[in-house]
């Protein structure tokens, strides 16, 4: 059997930045307990502070990793607190971050998954700062779980997670009613509609609504189906609907905001 936790590949999503040294800093402490370890930037640019970002990204790309890589996410505005720093296992895939909603997409959604709290000290750094758990505990309890099957030893099991809400899809078979979730770099908005939830029409949808303007999109492929400069709707590498505009930023022009409402018909 190959023993997928040596050199594992550990993934980051943070809100740490690029201008300063806590991301690389954390990379550090990682490196020092997990030398072969493969460390992964998913994204430290999350806006800062904001979970539901940072649980949507995970959401978006954890299945293209390999077996046995551990999703480090600290998004953790509540650092210092009183909220639980967890580790959890789902198929053959491991996360680590704090419990404030922003792992509970990856691991709600779909499947079954064990969550434990981190309480072994032997798996985290001595005289953790209120601060930087990052650095402290979560990123070396991931260092730990990338090079050995530690998981069971790193604390008592817990019930369940703090929930974050999906905004659900409404729907009548003649339309579908969604929200904006996340906007990307290029600042295309990614609704909650997924390719599985346009199929339950009874017929095959054309348009996209921009529910507060009453504007109405082409439902396309890909970009250039529309000229440039245009806007559209399409279903997006990560399986959900989006809107853009060809060659443009689709948020900033349209002045779209998550939680906006779109409507498929």
């Amino acid at each position: 059997m190959v023993n997928f936790y040596v050199m594992g590949t550990i993934a980051l999503i943070t809100d740490y930045g690029k201008s300063d040294w806590f991301a690389g800093e954390m990379k550090g402490a990682m490196l020092r307990i997990a030398p072969d370890a493969t460390i992964v930037d998913i994204s430290n640019d999350i806006t800062a502070g904001d979970v539901r970002a940072a649980a949507f990204s995970l959401l978006a790309c954890y299945r293209s990793f390999p077996a046995g890589t551990v999703f480090c996410v600290v998004v953790d505005p509540g650092v210092g607190s009183d909220r639980a720093a967890i580790a959890a296992k789902k198929g053959s895939y491991f996360f680590v971050g704090p419990d404030n909603g922003v792992l509970a997409w990856a691991l709600t959604k779909e499947g079954r998954y064990t969550v434990r709290r981190i309480e072994n000290s032997a798996l985290v750094l001595p005289s953790p700062s209120a601060t930087f758990h990052g650095r402290d505990i979560f990123g070396p309890v991931a260092a730990h779980l990338s090079k050995e099957n530690c998981f069971d030893a790193v604390g008592e099991v817990l019930p369940g997670i703090v929930e974050l809400s999906w905004p659900a899809a409404d729907h009548d078979r003649k339309y579908l009613l969604g929200s904006i979730v996340y906007i990307d770099h290029f600042g295309n908005a990614v609704s909650t509609i997924d390719r599985d939830t346009i199929k339950l029409l009874d017929h095959a949808p054309t348009k996209v609504q921009m529910m507060k303007f009453g504007t109405e999109l082409p439902l396309c492929n890909y970009f250039q189906e529309v000229a440039s400069g245009q806007g559209l709707a399409y279903v997006g590498s990560a399986g959900y609907l989006e809107i853009a505009i060809n060659n443009a930023n689709a948020a900033a022009i349209f002045g779209l905001q998550v939680g906006d409402k779109i409507k498929v018909i």
